[in-house]
């Protein structure tokens, strides 16, 4: 696990972020290309490729989604990219509405900013759970909660497609 490695760091799924951030400053100022403009060529290529690699490292697990992700990836664990099959209903009915909308149908909009806020409130579901699951994995090390992890990340993947395009539809029927 490369981004853990470039800033010390244990791969855990929970971090804390402010020493996530010291870390990242200290390697920083570390392999700064600056520090490297009197090595060989070779010196300042590593230094050119730690800093790259420090910032994607930095931007990824600074959050917990492209950290879970990162981690799953990994641990050689794809997360899915179907629709979960427990949405399926809401989806069907979702793309009902915006399908109305888009025809012209405003009483529609009803029913797609009430799809938007019941999706939001499960984004924030699945992040509270996120969270325990982390703190769950990190203790006891079951790869069971690695699947669980892994069907939560596809499911939110879903939900926040789907608040995408429902703000989007919603801003522009907003502005016709």
């Amino acid at each position: 696990m490369q981004y853990y490695e470039a800033l010390g760091l244990e791969p855990k799924l929970a971090l804390d972020l402010e020493d996530l951030k010291k870390r990242f400053y200290e390697r920083s100022r570390q392999w700064h290309p600056d520090r490297f403009s009197r090595a060989s060529a070779e010196g300042r290529q590593r230094a050119l490729d730690m800093t790259a690699t420090l910032n994607d490292a930095f931007r990824t697990l600074k959050a917990p989604v492209p950290r879970a992700e990162y981690f799953l990836e990994e641990s050689g664990i794809p997360i899915p990219k179907d629709a979960p099959a427990e949405l399926l209903e809401e989806v069907f009915e979702f793309n009902m509405a915006l399908e109305e909308l888009r025809g012209g149908d405003a009483s529609a909009r009803e029913a797609l900013i009430a799809a938007e806020t019941r999706f939001n409130g499960m984004l924030a579901e699945i992040d509270a759970s996120l969270e325990q699951r982390f703190a769950h994995y990190d203790t006891a090390g079951d790869r069971t909660v690695l699947d669980e992890i892994r069907g939560a990340l596809n499911r939110r993947r879903y939900i926040a497609n789907l608040v995408r395009d429902a703000g989007k539809e919603l801003n522009v029927h907003v502005a016709n």
